[in-house]
């Protein structure tokens, strides 16, 4: 069984990581030469055959599942006028083609089994071991070795895409924790400010709870947006679960699981969901909210806080706010602790590509600076990406660093270079990040199943807040979950 609590403790030492060690060069399988034929007689003066040693022209084609969506024209522009062209300087003969694709386990499962998965895409850290185990992902372990990628990983990560024999078949994009995202207006207008002028934000969920009533009762807007209209909600509540001491899953010693969703602890976080739809400090149907919807919320001013990550911050600002006008807090602490998830977002192959394709692709990760190589085309392309950025007005902040090494301090610099944000507003998020401890995976099981479940219990209350019974229907989902977990 996968150790996945590690990760966290790998990933809070690579983000303390001041220095590194130099990157690793490319690794190249030449073929020998072919050794001087000396039967031939001196004198022969017979024509010599053209020699085949030159290499064969390359040829072929990568879909890239990570293509931008088509609202992301900026970002479309950043692949098709920079990233693109530099590989095909690199690969004359080879084509890169946008596959319009979006990561859902139903969608995937029956595009892999047809063979028309894209050559590389995103998926979630919690899909790795299904995906290994049903022979949905290409192992890409020796292409990993060729290059000296593999051991440039963070050790955790690569557990996490690895299999039980220690093959790989994944590579990271990023890593990310959530937090707490902020409308900056919304909180000057309700008066939530320190003594200098900057944002109060909430250090607590029952603070959370107070802030949103302001916010309401001074604004008319909602104080806080919660997602329950699919999974996502049980994913965000999760993470407050947490912070009241719950522990929503077992682990137990023969590989098997225990739902542990009806304790007293996840029963008061659910009752401080309760709490704040009846009071009216989330906005007005939150089995309308969804991920993207929540930052619909937060960039046209109608909710002041949402539950975000660092890799998401682009997401107000496509919808019209500018970089300063929203941050990151920390995650609130709760009567059970403080904790906030880790995530993040892996690249995987198609399980139908070849080896030369998968290089690629690579090589198409590299330019986009997103490995862990330092060479002019990464550098290039961390420009490229903060350059969009900046003319996107999409806060240029720090990376949570997936591979160690020099990649990491390089990569700073760039940041540092074009940042177009306050830091003194976003340090304290990436200061609690690094904290020992802070950090959380996801829980074991069949994690997004759970969500589900649990926002089935979230919408109840949304339809019902003041007559809901919530400890029976956490009985229930305890019991729903617990009949997934033993079909496992």
């Amino acid at each position: 069984m996968k150790k996945f609590l590690s990760i966290a403790l790998a990933l809070v030492m690579v983000l303390g990581m001041l220095t590194a060690c130099g990157s690793n060069d490319d690794k190249t399988n030449d073929t020998p030469s072919t050794p001087t034929d000396t039967t031939t007689p001196a004198d022969n003066n017979t024509p010599a055959e053209p020699s085949n040693d030159e290499p064969a022209a390359e040829s072929g084609v990568i879909t890239l599942g990570i293509w931008p969506e088509d609202t992301e024209t900026e970002a479309i522009a950043t692949h098709t006028d920079y990233y693109v062209p530099a590989f095909n300087a690199k690969h004359p003969g080879v084509e890169a083609q946008p596959a319009y694709y979006k990561y859902a386990p139903d969608t995937y499962v029956a595009m892999a089994t047809a063979g028309n998965a894209p050559t590389v895409f995103e998926s979630w850290y919690t899909e790795p071991e299904k995906l290994i185990r049903n022979g949905l992902v290409k192992d890409i372990t020796d292409v990993l070795n060729e290059r000296g990628w593999a051991d440039s990983m963070s050790p955790a990560i690569r557990d996490l895409l690895s299999d039980d024999n220690g093959r790989i078949y994944g590579v990271p994009r990023d890593a990310y924790s959530l937090g707490l995202m902020i409308n900056v207006s919304l909180f000057e207008q309700a008066g939530l400010v320190n003594a200098d002028g900057s944002v109060k934000y909430p250090t607590t969920w029952e603070e959370v709870y107070e802030y949103s009533k302001i916010i309401r009762e001074k604004t008319g807007e909602a104080g806080f947006c919660m997602q329950a209209s699919d999974g996502g909600g049980g994913w965000h509540w999760s993470n407050i679960a947490w912070n009241y001491g719950a522990e929503l899953v077992i682990a137990n010693d023969d590989g098997s699981y225990t739902s542990n969703l009806n304790t007293s602890e996840a029963i008061a976080a659910m009752e401080w969901v309760q709490k704040m739809v009846q009071d009216k400090c989330v906005t007005d149907d939150p089995t309308q909210e969804n991920w993207g919807t929540g930052f619909d919320r937060i960039g046209t001013s109608t909710a002041a806080m949402y539950i975000a990550a660092n890799d998401a911050v682009d997401q107000p600002s496509y919808r019209g706010m500018s970089a300063d006008e929203f941050f990151l807090a920390p995650m609130p602490a709760g009567p059970g602790g403080h904790y906030t998830l880790m995530g993040g977002t892996p690249y995987f192959f198609s399980p139908d590509a070849t080896d030369d394709e998968v290089r690629w692709a690579l090589d198409y990760l590299e330019i986009m600076g997103k490995s862990p190589e330092v060479s002019d085309d990464a550098r290039q392309g961390w420009i490229a990406d903060a350059e969009y950025r900046v003319g996107a007005n999409i806060p240029v902040i720090p990376t949570f660093p997936a591979w160690t090494g020099a990649v990491v301090e390089e990569n700073a610099k760039i940041v540092e270079e074009y940042s177009n944000v306050d830091m003194n507003l976003w340090n304290d998020y990436f200061d609690f990040s690094k904290q020992e401890g802070a950090l959380k995976t996801e829980e074991p099981g069949d994690t997004q199943t759970m969500y589900t479940i649990l926002n089935g219990v979230l919408q109840a209350i949304c339809a019902d807040p003041a007559g809901v019974d919530i400890p029976a229907l956490m009985e229930q989902a305890n019991a729903d979950y617990q009949t997934v977990l033993d079909a496992m």
